[in-house]
């Protein structure tokens, strides 16, 4: 071959290169727009109960650090603890045509209608914290959160126990403060913490009514079961810490001594009812994990990759007795 035909060829040759480089239907464009798409971030719209304790705070702060952490676009709805907030919430987003929805229901029921709306968008739905019940399971993904059944019944073992060491004869009259009405928690806290005390008949709850999962309304239903003086008040079983709080405040005001007087078994695990049991005034928590951000990002990720997940997540929780309160206590992180 000469020197000329050699100069032609290479010259057509590094034309059909630069072309195929140039054309937008080249492997090397296809590539840099597959990867351009894999770098939008993913939008997550989260829709939150409210802010009604200090484990809702915990729960929320975890959800928008592990967000920023993991780079994706976070929509955060608060709903004050309506439903009809909610329902608002996640047709907002389906609107926005985010990529995933979660959120931690107020209450159980009454949800079929909406997630059916985001389902028929194929917006996959992620359930945190909370369950609900829907006539087709289909409508959520997976839930990730505690078994609240089960700490309604290891805050019922303890008491168990305590019963026998304390008080050996005569009934053990009970007073009960609710979580909000309707909402998972509240109905399956009860239920498992009846359960238990079924094993020991003389463990009674003479009174139940919701604090809603608030100091203030902790405060002023343990005040009105204080007023009422046709039973003695021996135990005091919380679904939440906040409430327990606000009930030792009452008690304090009745003149009585908070986890002596009267003994107080909550459920949540969160840093003022360390306090509390430091300062002797609480006997007990149940813990419920609010740090549930980094495994919430983590599963928005593999949902929207069609990675299979399971349907039903539990987080791993302990129970902190005052003995062991104030070495626990720089431990938490909420």
């Amino acid at each position: 071959m000469t020197a000329s035909r050699r100069h032609l060829l290479a010259r057509a040759t590094c034309a059909l290169a630069l072309g195929t480089a140039l054309s937008p239907f080249s492997p090397f464009t296809l590539l840099a727009s597959t990867a351009h798409a894999a770098d939008k971030p993913l939008v997550l719209g989260f829709s939150q109960v409210g802010a009604e304790s200090e484990w809702r705070t915990a729960n929320s702060n975890s959800i928008k650090d592990a967000a920023k952490q993991a780079g994706i676009t976070l929509k955060f709805a608060d709903a004050q603890q309506k439903q009809e907030n909610q329902v608002k919430a996640i047709r907002s987003f389906i609107a926005q045509k985010v990529d995933v929805i979660a959120f931690s229901p107020v209450v159980e029921s009454g949800w079929d209608t909406v997630l059916r709306e985001a389902k028929n968008a194929k917006i996959p739905v992620i359930l945190t914290d909370r369950a609900v019940k829907v006539s087709d399971p289909s409508l959520y993904v997976t839930f990730i959160g505690s078994d609240f059944v089960e700490e309604g019944r290891k805050a019922a073992r303890w008491l168990i126990d305590w019963a026998k060491q304390n008080a050996p004869t005569g009934d053990v009259n009970i007073v009960e403060l609710q979580g909000t009405v309707g909402s998972a928690p509240a109905l399956d806290r009860k239920r498992g913490f009846e359960e238990v005390i079924k094993a020991d008949p003389r463990l009674k709850i003479v009174r139940s009514q919701s604090g809603d999962f608030t100091r203030a309304k902790g405060k002023e239903v343990m005040e009105a079961f204080l007023k009422a003086k046709d039973k003695k008040i021996h135990v005091l079983f919380a679904h939440n810490d906040d409430m327990a709080i606000g009930a030792i405040q009452a008690i304090e005001e009745a003149g009585l001594k908070p986890a002596k007087d009267i003994a107080i078994v909550s459920i949540d695990g969160v840093r003022g009812a360390f306090q509390a049991m430091a300062a002797g005034k609480l006997n007990v928590t149940v813990e419920c994990n609010p740090m549930l951000g980094p495994q919430l990002m983590q599963l928005a990720r593999d949902v929207v990759a069609g990675k299979p997940v399971a349907k039903r997540i539990t987080t791993e929780e302990g129970v902190f007795t005052a003995d062991v309160a104030a070495k626990e206590l720089p431990n938490r992180k909420y």
